[in-house]
């Protein structure tokens, strides 16, 4: 099978920058993409508002509509997590039976807790689910700067098409069957981002960073084992890749999120302001998920107690740094 026509549905920062990466791979784009503004700024000067500076290539179509990018032979679904049910169903009438929905954004649903394929299935049950997820920043994807990600759908041909459909020299991914792996990993690694976020808002130091990376990687691991994700996915560039990258730098939303946390805002203060952190939204559904599992997760949950204002920063980091010596693992 191929896929020589790409649908991408949502042109913010992420979404342009894989229409971008589609069309360098070869592919015929259609970027479709709802709010006024960003529309006319997309069809206008071939820039998307949220990635300023960036060109979009000429042979990439713009559209309004969604009939017209639901016609492709598969869709990137580049809307935060919290809009993909609205967004799969709006769909589902208009795709036809078999078109891989893609899912690029990471995060679980609230209320229900829903991961984002299983939304998929449900609301688009003729359509096919994957999961892009990764190490990636849209800007460096869309400068054409080395990236390296996970593609996942439950049938490996689908993946591995997918993967040939969007690949190029610079845009590399890496097809699998392990779409709960990977879609646990995008969800998990944002709350701990928060979390790095804080600390280096706190200015505790490189080694307090390293320390909450390598044993909030734990709590992933052991969240994914706990929901079926496969160990080599977790360790993989969905899993520990993107937590690395993501805890790393202040290009990451949910880092900068966190680091304003540490500096002293308060969770509303930092919303009021901030870009989309999908953390804040996971935090509190990703801890819930590990209480029914049994699974111990202190960092996620210091993070989500700081976010609903249960705990203080200063609360969150002593009763961490004050837990009981134990074994590692």
């Amino acid at each position: 099978m191929t896929y020589q026509h790409i649908g991408v549905v949502g042109g913010g920062a992420w979404g342009s920058a894989l229409a971008i990466a589609a069309a360098r791979a070869g592919r015929q784009v259609t970027l479709w993409e709802h709010a006024a503004a960003n529309a006319e700024q997309l069809e206008k000067n071939r820039e998307s508002l949220f990635l300023p500076g960036v060109r979009l290539d000429d042979s990439i179509a713009i559209t309004r509509e969604s009939a017209a990018a639901a016609g492709a032979d598969a869709l990137l679904l580049v809307v935060p997590a919290q809009a993909m049910r609205t967004v799969v169903t709006a769909l589902a009438p208009v795709i036809a039976a078999g078109t891989p929905l893609v899912v690029c954004a990471k995060g679980i649903e609230a209320g229900t807790r829903a991961f984002m394929s299983d939304i998929v299935a449900e609301c688009a049950p003729k359509a096919v689910a994957a999961i892009l997820s990764g190490p990636s920043f849209a800007a460096d994807v869309a400068r054409g700067l080395p990236t390296a990600v996970t593609l996942a759908a439950s049938d490996e041909s689908v993946a591995a098409a997918l993967a040939q459909a969007l690949g190029s020299a610079t845009f590399r991914p890496y097809h699998s069957t392990d779409l709960r792996g990977a879609e646990i990993g995008g969800a998990a690694k944002n709350v701990l981002a928060i979390g790095a976020g804080i600390v280096a808002g706190r200015e505790l130091g490189a080694s307090a960073t390293a320390a909450l990376i390598t044993r909030g990687f734990a709590e992933l691991v052991r969240f994914g084992r706990a929901y079926g994700a496969r160990p080599e996915t977790l360790t993989g560039l969905s899993g520990l890749g993107d937590l690395v990258l993501t805890c790393s730098t202040a290009q990451s939303r949910n880092f900068s999120f966190g680091h304003a946390l540490g500096k002293g805002q308060t969770p509303d203060q930092v919303r009021a302001g901030a870009k989309l952190s999908e953390g804040a939204f996971t935090a509190p559904v990703l801890v819930d998920m590990a209480l029914a599992k049994s699974v111990e997760m202190p960092i996620c949950a210091a993070v989500a107690a700081i976010l609903d204002g249960r705990m203080s920063v200063g609360d969150a980091i002593e009763g961490l740094l004050t837990r009981p010596f134990r074994a590692e693992g």
